[in-house]
Parts: structure tokens; C-alpha cells; sequence
């Protein structure tokens, strides 16, 4: 299994870490600390020595801030986690902050009081962080004091080591371009900023350009590795030399010269001198800036010059998305069928996580070659009943809950491939569903749709379109606390910048661009509901009689949406078309693929719908 589902061993209570913090903050002379989810690299899933949050707090979101004072411990985060925070920390000593509209750099500013010194590490705070932070300090007459050590790691005896897995080549079959071409876009940007060099600090970033995978963070195939990009000369690639094997280590030594981690500050210290460096202000570690100025340099702040790159998928990546998303769809068709067979009651959140995990290892029943799971994308997120309002649920042994008749299963998960990183989630209704859940599934069903249908022109962003997912359930007093959609690497983070569909998505949607399509609904102590394909942005095609070209969606993702929760009477005539439409494509690609049995329930749960009759009044 590449999931387990063991509690937390050492569970966060009480204030005995707190206290700890606390005497160390007072040997540093600070009176506030900042403790982000974050490591060095800005990683949004973290290597377990970096899980310093989750240490601290017993909080194991994906993102989320702790400011700990003198008399006070608060921990930030976003909608997507106020209820999994809530339960997971201690709450007789932790108070809980929405991240969103009052983020610590505005808490700080408000409660931090008169002559504080609020400690940071530089290492994990960006330069547009720090920046903030020091408006609040401002604010609030206090002072900033740039911590050499990180405080969690002086009071984590236990702490993990830094992970050194092998890192392995990815194949020019699957990267569709050799690291020399990508260079190219890479001097060009050191150009554009008349810049000497450029710091990489997105793992991301490096195994997209160097054409390397690896295995350092959990389902998410990255290799721990800085960058220095160097203008008519060999980049410098600082990786753990013990990752690579000899032919590993050949194929990088051809586009790259290797050196060891703790070389990173001296070479950049060595190339600053009256030079112009590039850094991302948003990515980068503050660290850096204050190494490039004191050894006499200029930071140019400009955006990571590979995140654009990687996030427009090549044709070799699309061809491999495409194929990566339809062995999914077989797995996940088989999941399903096996998941309708069960009576209401007798399986368990984990027991479906298993299953749905087994399926996608077992391939075997494709007749076409296939390439195998190499790794979920995260951990699914398996919840029945009022499990599924936890938007980034993860069942364990002591929360798993029997899916239950009458309840709604929301299950989200994906699969890593060496062709692509699939992402979808379904809801699923266990027994006979309500009216009530047949009406606000429909709801999120038609905000799926209006995007999936949506046309739009050149220049448009994803702060543009995220209005369509979400008008439904407006209209009918209804939200959702996470963004609709965000962008998907290519056997890369499940969770990738810079696009996405949000209220703060302001990249332009670029043809090539792979994003999720994810309006959702939670009831909290009753339900969840979401639905998500993966959708690909397509050249902009012209429009019969129309004055411009539209680009559009290409929906990748093949899996039946479960009709007995849908009220077609509410749906219209597009909308129907559209759900037959996409049924018909599912049946016809994944019915030659399975068993004859998941071909019978296939076809079954993918029979054109038709339109409900409004009840009869009284």
C-alpha cells in the first residue's frame, strides 16, 4: 500500500511542547515566533523532517501557519481545514484563525504588542512574506529579529532525517523535451532581466527542466535539488550525490554541473558580487536575499522562469495525460462496480481506500500495454457521511466510518504515472439518497458543467471563470470554502502553479494547461459533495458567425458521475446534453478495456439520462 492509515503516534496534547518553544523563544530574546507548513523549498506536501507544524500542533493540513507569543498560541488556517484543525488540535491551548481574512501578518499587527521582537526563520519565509511581516511589526511598533536556528528543530529531539532517495531519469518518451531545449527559455529569461543568474528553489521546477524524478516527499515524485542558472554557462545542480546512481549521475553531468547541498550558499555567495540575481519573491526563501545583497549583489525579483513552462504541457505530455487518464478511468470504473455490489453498511472508508488503491496497482486486465502505478497522487480522501464535509479528510484507523445507507461517499484520489498525475473525485450515493442530497449534488453538478462548456477569449484568467462553477449553488444561498480548480503537473505535484480557478486565479489560461474542475458543497455533520474531472485548455477555435476565437475545455477525466443523485428536472437542455454526452464518451473509450462484468454496470451507469417530471401539486 502506498497509504497507510495509522493515527498520529504521538499525539499533540497539552502544552508540554509549548512550553518548550517558549523557554527557547526566551534564550533568543523574542517574544513571538512564526511557524509556516513550509520547508526550504516551499514544498506544499512536506518530507517528514519538515512536518514541523504538524509537530507542533497535531494539525497535518497541507497549509496552514502558527504564531506562537509569550501568553498565546494561534494556528492559521484556510476553509479547506477549519474542521480538521478544530479536531485535531488541543483546543485548551490553540485558537484557530481563518487564514484567508485575518492572516497572522494582520493578527500580529493587531495583537503583537508595542517593543515586541517577533522571531523568523529566514529559510522559510519568502521575500513577499517577510514583507507583510514587517508591515504588521510596523503596525504594531514591534521589530523583526532574523533567527539563525529554527526553533522547532532546537526542541524536536526526534526529529526525521532528511530524506535522500534515489532519484531516477524521466524519459524524453514522457518529458517531450531534452533539458538543452528547455534552457533555452530558460537564458532567454535571464536576458529579459539582464541578470547574471537565477536561484531555483521549486523541486518542481528543477525535475521539469533536468528531466529527474524521485521520491523525497510522499506521492509526489520530486527530488530534493536547488538550482543556480547561469547566463552562457552550465546551470549548478545541488543534489545529494548518494540519490544517484551511475547513470543518473551521467545523464546529469551532460547539462549540469553537480555539487553537494552545503555548497549552495558559498557558490552563490561566490557568483553575488556586483551581479544581478534572480529570485522569486513568492517561492524563494528570504535567506537568499539577505546572501545575494551581503556578498554585494542585486536580487532581481522575476517569477520562477520554469513554472510557466511546465505548466503548458508539450505534446508529448498531453498524449500522455490523455493515456495515463484513460487506465485510470478503468480503475476507477472497476472501483465502482465493486463499490455498487456492496450493501449499504458493510464496508468501511478504509476498506474502500484499499480497494480503490488495489485496482489501480492491478492493471492486468487492459488488453493494450500499459505503464503501472507508480504511486497514489495523495492520500485518497475516503469519507462517508459527515466525514466527506472534511474537504481534505483523511481516514484513520481511529476515524474511519462505515459507509453508511442513505449516506453520501465522497471519494477523492488520483494515481501517479510516469505519462501523467490523474486527480477525481466522485460522490457516491450508499442506499436510496434524499431530496435534499439529489438537489445540492445537482447544483454542484451544473457549476461542473458551465465550466466544462465554457468558451472564453485569449487573455482570460482563472479569477474569470470561477463565477461559472459557483452560480448555482449561489442562487440558491450555497458556497464552498476552496478554490474550483488548480493546476496538475505532468508526473509532477498533484497541485501546481501558477494557474488555477479561483477568486485570486489572476495567470492567464494558457492552451496546454492542465487544471481540475471541482465545485463542491459541505454540510457540516451531514455531507459533502464534489465532483472532479481534470480538463485540458484547448487551442482557441473559431465560433459559427461568431467575431472571435474561443479557447475552451478538453475534459480528461473518464469515470461515470452517479445519476441517482441527479434531479434532472432542474438540469437544462445544454446541461442534459452535456452529462449524455459525456456518459457516451466514457462508455465507448473504458467498455473495451474491462470485464465483462464492469462493461454490464458500466453501461448501466452510463444510460442517457432523462428529464424528471416536476412533482404533481397538491
Amino acid at each position: 500500500m502506498f497509504q497507510n492509515f495509522d493515527p498520529p503516534t504521538d499525539p499533540v496534547t497539552g502544552d508540554d511542547r509549548l512550553k518548550k518553544l517558549r523557554k527557547h523563544m526566551q534564550s533568543q530574546g523574542v517574544q513571538a515566533v512564526l511557524v509556516p507548513h513550509a520547508d526550504e523549498q516551499r514544498n506544499e506536501y512536506l518530507p517528514a523532517n519538515a512536518e514541523r507544524l504538524a509537530w507542533l500542533t497535531g494539525f497535518t493540513g497541507s497549509a496552514g501557519e502558527a504564531v506562537v507569543t509569550d501568553d498565546r498560541a494561534v494556528l492559521f488556517v484556510d476553509g479547506r481545514y477549519t474542521l480538521q484543525a478544530a479536531d485535531q488540535i488541543d483546543g485548551e491551548h490553540w485558537e484557530i484563525e481563518d487564514y484567508v481574512s485575518a492572516p497572522s501578518n494582520t493578527w500580529l499587527a493587531r495583537n503583537a504588542g508595542a517593543n515586541t521582537q517577533i522571531g523568523l526563520d529566514p529559510w522559510f519565509h519568502t521575500a513577499n512574506e517577510v514583507a507583510r511581516i514587517r508591515a504588521a511589526a510596523k503596525d504594531a511598533n514591534a521589530s523583526i529579529k532574523f533567527l539563525t536556528e529554527n526553533p522547532v528543530d532546537k526542541i524536536w529531539v526526534d526529529q526525521p532525517a532528511i530524506p535522500a532517495e534515489p532519484a531516477h531519469i524521466h524519459d524524453s518518451a514522457f518529458a517531450g523535451r531534452t533539458t538543452r531545449e528547455k534552457m533555452i527559455e530558460m537564458d532567454a529569461a535571464l536576458q529579459k532581466n539582464n541578470a547574471k543568474a537565477c536561484v531555483l528553489t521549486d523541486p518542481s521546477s528543477i525535475c521539469w527542466l533536468f528531466n529527474i524524478r524521485g521520491s523525497d516527499v510522499a506521492h509526489t515524485p520530486i527530488t530534493l535539488a536547488h538550482a543556480i542558472l547561469r547566463a552562457g554557462e552550465l546551470p549548478l545542480l545541488f543534489i545529494d550525490q548518494s540519490k544517484l546512481d551511475i547513470e543518473t549521475r551521467a545523464f546529469l553531468t551532460q547539462t549540469a554541473d553537480l555539487h553537494a547541498p552545503d555548497d549552495l550558499v558559498e557558490e552563490l555567495k561566490h557568483l553575488s558580487p556586483d551581479a544581478r540575481i534572480m529570485l522569486d519573491p513568492d517561492l524563494a526563501a528570504f535567506a537568499f536575499t539577505q546572501i545575494i545583497t551581503d556578498a554585494g549583489g542585486t536580487v532581481v525579483e522575476a517569477k520562477d522562469p520554469a513554472r510557466l513552462p511546465r505548466a503548458v504541457k508539450n505534446d508529448a505530455e498531453i498524449a500522455g495525460a490523455r493515456a495515463a487518464h484513460k487506465r485510470d478511468g478503468v480503475a476507477f470504473a472497476t472501483f465502482l462496480a465493486w463499490l455498487d455490489k456492496q450493501p449499504p453498511g458493510t464496508i468501511d472508508e478504509i476498506e474502500a481506500a484499499k480497494k480503490l488503491e488495489a485496482t489501480r496497482t492491478n492493471l492486468a486486465q487492459m488488453d493494450t500495454p500499459s505503464l503501472p502505478l507508480k504511486d497514489i497522487s495523495f492520500d485518497t480522501i475516503s469519507g462517508s457521511g459527515p466525514n466527506g464535509a472534511i474537504v481534505h479528510y483523511r481516514v484513520t484507523q481511529t476515524t474511519n466510518r462505515i459507509l453508511g445507507d442513505g449516506e453520501l461517499y465522497l471519494c477523492d484520489s488520483g494515481g501517479q504515472y510516469d505519462d501523467g498525475t490523474t486527480d477525481i473525485t466522485r460522490t457516491i450515493a450508499i442506499g436510496e439518497p434524499s431530496q435534499e442530497q439529489r438537489h445540492t449534488f445537482t447544483l454542484v453538478l451544473k457549476g461542473h458543467i458551465a465550466l466544462s462548456l465554457a468558451r472564453f477569449p485569449k487573455g482570460t484568467r482563472g479569477m474569470d471563470l470561477d463565477v461559472l462553477a459557483r452560480n448555482a449553488l449561489w442562487q440558491n444561498g450555497f458556497d464552498y470554502a476552496h478554490g474550483t480548480g488548480h493546476g496538475v503537473g505532468s508526473y509532477l505535484s498533484v497541485h501546481e502553479g501558477p494557474q488555477n480557478i479561483s477568486r485570486r486565479g489572476t495567470q492567464e489560461l494558457l492552451p496546454g494547461m492542465i487544471l481540475s474542475n471541482e465545485p463542491g458543497y459541505y454540510r457540516e455533520g451531514e455531507f459533502g459533495i464534489r465532483i472532479e474531472n481534470l480538463v485540458l485548455v484547448r487551442n482557441a477555435t473559431e465560433i459559427p458567425d461568431g467575431d472571435i476565437a474561443m479557447l475552451g475545455f478538453e475534459t480528461l477525466t473518464l469515470a461515470p458521475i452517479d445519476q441517482r443523485l441527479i434531479d434532472t428536472s432542474i438540469l437544462t437542455d445544454a446541461e442534459l446534453h452535456w452529462l449524455n454526452a459525456y456518459h457516451g464518451w466514457v462508455r465507448r473509450e473504458i467498455t473495451p478495456l474491462v470485464t465483462e462484468e464492469v462493461a454490464l454496470w458500466l453501461k448501466q451507469a452510463t444510460e442517457p439520462a432523462t428529464r424528471d417530471l416536476p412533482a404533481a401539486s397538491a
